[in-house]
């Protein structure tokens, strides 16, 4: 019995959700086409019926993981300051770093994606360029030169700040990146707690 054109598009979009995660834990070399046919319960000669190539679920991958962020940013720049300074607190944070199957794809594939296809480059770039957008929408419009610039740098300096953190061996070092760049963009962390499970939030 044939699927839906419904029924196919949601498979689709199933395998690339599926796929997003996994190339962000494991990487995407290190990543085949039947493992992730296999997480989503399907064998590897029914990936074509939906993809061309592998490098072509990448670059699908990709620009799902990015799309929604830019929709995270946008719902957290639309919220005002306090939500905004709460979504950066988010992502400099120790629990972001440690989930490597959500989040940023520049961060956790960044190394791969720069030797990418031009197709994923494309999605990947293009993904930025929305969130460029959307935080330059802070502090004036799309348009705007010198808020488009202080989005470019408050975006470098999340991606390269969570990449390092990630990196490094040196928990305390790990945490100081993340801290410092919270202080260089303005997110203050409230005071902590006196009791002994003291855990760090910011505003």
């Amino acid at each position: 019995m044939r699927k839906s054109k419904a029924e196919t598009a949601e498979t689709r979009k199933r395998i690339i959700e599926i796929a997003a995660r996994i190339f962000k834990r494991n990487g995407i070399h290190a990543t085949g086409v039947s493992e992730i046919m296999a997480a989503a319960g399907m064998t590897h000669g029914g990936f074509y019926r939906h993809f061309s190539s592998k490098e072509q679920l990448v670059a699908a991958a990709c620009a799902a993981s990015l799309e929604e962020l830019v929709d995270a940013a946008q719902i957290a720049v639309d919220g005002g300051d306090e939500t905004f300074l709460q979504h950066l607190a988010d992502i400099l944070s120790a629990e972001y770093r440690d989930d490597s199957s959500s989040g940023c794809p520049l961060v956790a594939m960044g190394s791969e994606l720069v030797r990418a296809d031009p197709e994923t480059r494309r999605a990947a770039s293009h993904g930025f360029e929305g969130m460029i957008d959307t935080l330059a929408q802070r502090e004036g419009s799309t348009g705007d030169v010198q808020a488009r610039e202080s989005a470019i740098f408050t975006l470098s300096s999340l991606v390269g700040a969570v990449t390092l953190a990630r990196i490094v061996d040196d928990p305390e070092l790990s945490m100081q990146i993340l801290e410092v760049t919270k202080q260089r963009l303005g997110v203050h962390s409230k005071p902590q707690p006196t009791h002994s499970c003291q855990v760090e939030t910011a505003k």
